[in-house]
């Protein structure tokens, strides 16, 4: 079993940066592949970015790609998302989520989501 704690939110102006953090309890974490996700208002939730188990690879929604980046230390069972040039449309709350999926933006392949961290960017 496998619980996610995020953290790392806040509201920041645009065109600035945030880290997020997401913790893991158990010793099994650094064997699964770890994926963010961000669910807009009134919009379904959507595939961020993805880290394997062994930090090898990674993947990432256009809409982030060069302004986000996924790491993970999984000797302290944790895993980032930084995110720069921040725009008002990442305003998000945003998941991390755990797992052997499928596909990394197979958000249904996930078998562990943390609870969510808001992050909100003025304009």
């Amino acid at each position: 079993q496998v619980q996610l704690v995020e953290s790392g939110g806040g509201l920041v102006q645009a065109g600035g940066s945030l880290r997020l953090s997401c913790a893991a309890s158990g010793r099994t974490f650094s064997s699964y592949d770890m994926g963010w996700f961000r669910r807009a208002p009134g919009k379904e939730r959507e595939f961020v970015a993805f880290i394997n188990w062994s930090a090898g690879n990674t993947y990432y929604v256009d809409s982030v790609k060069g302004r986000f980046t996924i790491s993970r230390d999984n000797a302290k069972n944790t895993v980032y998302l930084q995110m720069n040039s921040l725009k008002p449309e990442d305003t998000a709350v945003y998941y991390c989520a755990g797992g052997r999926p499928l596909r990394p933006e197979a958000q249904n392949s996930y078998t562990y989501w943390g609870q969510g961290t808001q992050v909100t960017v003025s304009s």
